[in-house]
């Protein structure tokens, strides 16, 4: 599956605000990494195009406004980025378009109801990302399938039905990550693998697996933007492996009161990452408060952490989903130092510490939670 990357759905986000003002006129710009992106959308013969740079931690980096059904951009690029194109019409219709971009002319053309299949040149690695897509579409054909499955057993209400799907799910991830490990160890040169092991292993990784991973780049795909993602990934995976001391935390309950993970301590406690606003963390809490009104008089705890940044939100879906147990927050969304401090990529995500404070499990749903806190909690 293709997980969010700090949100709660498994699909790459697209467009999060990464943007910077730095786009400079090639008059005065280093040729040797200049572009020069033009683009022609069909049927869209005005509007606003804005240019997100995925690599950028800044906010807006460019924009054109779309005259006689073109628009056009210059800039700099050292080497092979993955940009957003948003478009922007009558101000409020939105197309969106992810490419990587890197020096030389690059020509988008398309069609206003289709922007994300245009025609995109000028870009070697652009070329191989679109190789990429099609040796993968069998892949994708098979998540559209069951997300379809998964859609209508969950209109349905078939409880039973979707928890089943949810184990053909993993297998489908584990699936996944084999074509790009794959890709990787036979690409080790590759922006692209760089870029689709980070897509695909950030959340819940296993650190051993993606070391392995890691060490099939080459050292100057290493050195990238997205290897030097994967290691930071990496780095904080191997912190917080199954075996491991959880790192030591406090935050703001909802009444500003400092709560501490020590404060846990002698308890088996399920550190809880989800948010107000998370589609799948609403609908597996009714699993997690099943595990807590069995297991909390046996010596089992929960300690949330929200990813929410609206204080009456939060605790409007705290109480409506009976989350009887200990919360926190630092309202600060996706920018949460505990979520920051143990990696979260995405949620719902968990890590179940011991009396001891250490970690004997991570990224248990459904039953997995239950069964594993009936081997604990005999």
């Amino acid at each position: 599956m293709r997980y969010f990357l700090t949100t709660c759905a498994v699909i790459i986000i697209l467009i999060q605000g990464c943007q910077s003002p730095n786009s400079q006129n090639s008059k005065t710009a280093n040729t040797d990494s200049t572009y020069t992106i033009t683009g022609k959308i069909a049927g869209l013969d005005s509007g606003l195009v804005y240019l997100f740079n995925r690599q950028s931690d800044a906010e807006k980096l460019d924009s054109s406004v779309i005259k006689n059904g073109t628009f056009s951009f210059t800039g700099k690029a050292d080497s092979p980025a993955f940009f957003l194109l948003g478009i922007l019409n009558n101000g409020h219709k939105e197309y969106r378009l992810g490419f990587f971009v890197q020096n030389g002319q690059i020509n988008i053309s398309g069609k206003k109801d289709s922007v994300a299949d245009a025609v995109i040149t000028g870009s070697a690695t652009q070329d191989e990302y679109k190789s990429f897509l099609a040796s993968r579409k069998p892949l994708d054909e098979e998540e559209k399938k069951l997300g379809k499955l998964y859609d209508s057993l969950q209109t349905k209400g078939d409880k039973r039905g979707t928890d089943s799907l949810e184990k053909i799910f993993d297998g489908f991830s584990k699936k996944e990550k084999e074509f790009v490990k794959d890709y990787a160890k036979s690409h080790p040169s590759s922006f692209i693998a760089a870029f689709e092991v980070y897509q695909q292993f950030s959340y819940n990784p296993d650190a051993a697996e993606l070391d392995s991973v890691y060490n099939d780049l080459a050292l100057g795909i290493q050195n990238s933007y997205f290897g030097k993602k994967i290691k930071d990934v990496l780095d904080i995976a191997k912190k917080t492996a199954v075996g491991k001391t959880a790192p030591e935390f406090a935050q703001n309950d909802a009444s500003g009161k400092p709560v501490s993970l020590s404060s846990f301590k002698g308890k088996y406690v399920l550190v809880d990452f989800w948010a107000s606003w998370c589609g799948p963390c609403r609908a597996e809490n009714p699993n997690v408060v099943k595990a807590y009104s069995k297991f909390h008089s046996k010596g089992f705890d929960i300690l949330g952490v929200s990813l929410d940044e609206k204080k009456d939100k939060w605790e409007d879906a705290i109480k409506k989903d009976n989350l009887v147990w200990t919360q926190v927050s630092d309202l600060q969304g996706w920018k949460n130092s505990v979520a920051a401090e143990y990696g979260v990529q995405g949620i719902p995500m968990n890590f179940l510490v011991d009396k001891d404070g250490k970690i004997i499990g991570k990224g248990l749903r459904g039953e997995d939670l239950e069964k594993k806190l009936a081997e604990v909690l005999k």
